[in-house]
């Protein structure tokens, strides 16, 4: 039976194809995660996003190598697009930087070029993302403070850390930055630490015990109290819950 221009057979022997041939699709899971990164302004989703194309597991739409990866490059920029704009770009720069990314590539005429181009795209808009984050007209200490929470996750922080980091003392600190952001430095990092989490539950196989450790908490329970506080689940209940799901896209 066939719907519109999907043919049921032919759909039916490409999944019997792709099974004989252990081919397959990336998950929701790993397509999102790299997004997931580019929203926050993680560097890390570059890296991710190159993995993911040389796996050579993001489809297969096109007989022609070029043409199928030209392809691919636009569902992608869509998706980036879709991310930044959930991040809180401003729609119009997101979808304009996307068909200035579209346009460079449709001249392209290797897959090398394309692939670059790709990697090129992913960071041009985590890199916009990052600095997006940024402005928000915090004080040059409250900026500095919140780049070194951000790169200092896996590590033990402590006002007094930041306050030597900035060179002003615990207290003047902490009342700029409960000022500027609304909230004590302490709920701050516990806030940071919490979207990591959740991000590395959502889209890893890292076991609790293991994002505990990454995160730097203390001990396994000190870490699942914390979670339960911040979540209203264990990081059990979170990961049986969300896992591979895209809050915002």
């Amino acid at each position: 039976m066939k719907y519109g221009a999907v043919d049921e057979k032919k759909l039916q022997y490409i999944e019997f194809l792709n099974r004989e041939t252990d081919n397959r699709h990336h998950t929701d899971r790993e397509d999102s995660y790299q997004y997931e990164l580019l929203k926050m302004g993680d560097m890390r989703a570059v890296e991710e996003s190159k993995r993911i194309f040389a796996e050579g597991l993001p489809g297969h739409v096109s007989d022609d190598p070029v043409r199928n990866y030209k392809y691919l490059f636009v569902a992608s920029c869509a998706l980036a697009s879709r991310a930044a704009i959930s991040g809180g770009m401003e729609s119009e720069r997101a979808y304009n930087i996307s068909d200035l990314f579209i346009l460079k590539m449709d001249v392209l005429n290797t897959v090398e070029a394309v692939l670059a181009l790709h990697a090129e795209m992913i960071e041009f808009y985590t890199r916009e993302m990052a600095s997006l984050h940024k402005r928000k007209f915090y004080s040059k200490p409250v900026t500095i403070c919140i780049d070194y929470v951000f790169n200092h996750l896996h590590e033990k922080i402590t006002v007094p850390q930041l306050a030597e980091t900035v060179n002003l003392t615990e207290s003047y600190l902490s009342t700029l930055f409960k000022k500027e952001l609304g909230i004590t430095i302490t709920d701050y990092i516990l806030r940071k630490r919490m979207e990591a989490a959740k991000n590395m539950l959502k889209f890893s196989e890292y076991s609790y015990v293991e994002v505990a450790s990454i995160l730097a908490f203390s001990s396994q329970s000190h870490f699942i109290r914390t979670f339960k506080k911040f979540s209203g689940y264990t990081p059990k209940e979170y990961r049986n819950r969300f896992f591979g799901i895209r809050e915002d896209l």
